[in-house]
């Protein structure tokens, strides 16, 4: 047996000395003294690939970097199965400084946004003062993981005012044929902002790894494509009889064949991922674009992207949680932004970006069963934003009526002040 690490090379290195397995009986050791030879991104040039495998490029990874971006283009980056990477949390860091996405461009459209800001960043310091009446500092606590922690408990709140036209930071890990495949369809995407940014991460690409990113697309491919992006980028159920509903095909008789592996399951500790062929399941609910966020980083599944909207209101859970001098201050501002939002003459695509993170949308996501306990469970847990968690709740008792014998390990303990916010950071080791 011989086992060899190589990451030191080029993605496309990478792909081509995986490939060559399949077609060559040599050692990769004997691959890689060719990489060597011919330089770092020079060894695929040298191979005509003809047994048409696209599956080359799965073998290969890069990492993008993207900042200055909006939620929208986060969001639209992020609407992906295969989708790896981190974003900027509006949950811990500051966004008041972030520049804003104006695409409308007008005075309306930037007195819009300013409103939004204005009231995130002034009532930042009011709400923290509020936070530490309500929730007062123990001698056992420590005091900068207090501070920490108040501060966390604000950008929740604040968050919901925060308009999807702040800009934001992510990062997206993916191998060369998954990112050459997301790229063909968001250079059809109905915003501006996100074909610019799909055409100058193609372009990068294509100049970093021109033998993967090449491709010459049909008209009727592109003609299809842009009709997906037009008219199926975005969901938006019409007509929503509740703020929660719930479906499965699963039948509860299926479930007893695997006693065993149901019972004996620890916390913290997924389904086998073959309980999969049970069938799937299908929750659909209200839930403040904010939390939606976090729902869409589960992507073992199907999980459609919402248009952001004022149509199911403002989520409430934000206002209850402002000082009552700031809470009619809130609710006098949701009123005037949105007959403002409505005033806008522009497409309900671009109206998002002056729509504040704090309105609902109408989410639709369907799992497999290994992947909807996932979700529920990692979800209902104290330190899930309390809007998300609410409906994580709901998805266990829906599941639980349904499917009786399955045994699930949510958290139903109340959403209460928990200072443990505080330690969750990234620091410097001194």
């Amino acid at each position: 047996m011989k086992i060899f690490v190589y990451d030191e090379f080029n993605p496309q290195d990478i792909a081509m000395m995986q490939a060559l397995y399949s077609r060559s009986p040599l050692s990769v050791v004997d691959h890689v003294t060719k990489v060597r030879e011919s330089g770092s991104g020079k060894f695929m040039e040298k191979f005509y690939v003809g047994y048409g495998h696209a599956s080359i490029a799965d073998c290969g990874s890069t990492t993008l970097f993207i900042e200055d971006v909006s939620m929208l283009v986060a969001k639209a980056v992020q609407d992906w199965s295969l989708y790896s990477g981190q974003e900027t949390s509006s949950r811990y860091i500051d966004l008041s400084k972030r520049e804003l996405i104006d695409p409308v461009n007008t005075k309306e459209s930037k007195l819009i946004l300013s409103r939004w800001m204005k009231f995130y960043t002034n009532s930042q310091e009011k709400i923290d003062q509020y936070t530490m009446t309500k929730y007062p500092r123990k001698e056992t606590e420590n005091e900068g993981v207090y501070i920490k922690a108040v501060k966390a408990r604000s950008f929740d709140i604040l968050r919901g005012f925060l308009p999807a036209g702040v800009t934001t930071q992510l990062s997206w890990h993916t191998d060369l044929r998954q990112a050459a495949d997301k790229l063909a369809l968001l250079v059809h995407h109905p915003l501006p902002e996100v074909r610019g940014v799909a055409t100058t991460m193609l372009s990068e690409l294509q100049k970093k790894y021109p033998s993967s990113f090449g491709h010459n697309f049909s008209p009727d491919q592109k003609v299809y494509r842009d009709f997906l992006g037009k008219k199926y980028t975005y969901f938006l159920e019409k007509k929503y009889s509740g703020d929660f509903d719930f479906s499965t095909n699963i039948k509860p008789a299926s479930l007893l064949d695997y006693k065993d592996v149901i019972s004996r399951r620890p916390e913290k500790t997924g389904l086998p991922h073959f309980l999969a062929d049970l069938g799937t399941i299908t929750f659909s609910f209200l839930l403040d674009f904010g939390s939606f966020r976090d729902v869409q980083r589960h992507r073992n599944g199907v999980c459609r992207m919402p248009l952001l909207t004022t149509k199911f209101g403002f989520n409430e859970w934000y206002l209850n949680e402002l000082p009552p001098d700031l809470q009619k201050e809130a609710r006098a501002l949701i009123k005037e932004q949105t007959v403002a939002i409505k005033k806008l003459k522009t497409s309900p695509e671009l109206a998002q970006y002056y729509t504040a993170m704090g309105f609902n949308v109408s989410c639709k996501t369907t799992y497999a069963l290994p992947a909807a306990v996932y979700t529920l469970e990692l979800r209902s847990g104290r330190m899930v934003h309390p809007t998300l968690r609410k409906v994580a709740h709901k998805m266990a008792r829906a599941l639980s009526k349904k499917l009786p014998t399955l045994i699930l390990h949510t958290d139903t303990s109340p959403s209460e002040w928990d200072v443990r916010r505080g330690e969750q950071d990234i620091k410097e080791r001194k």
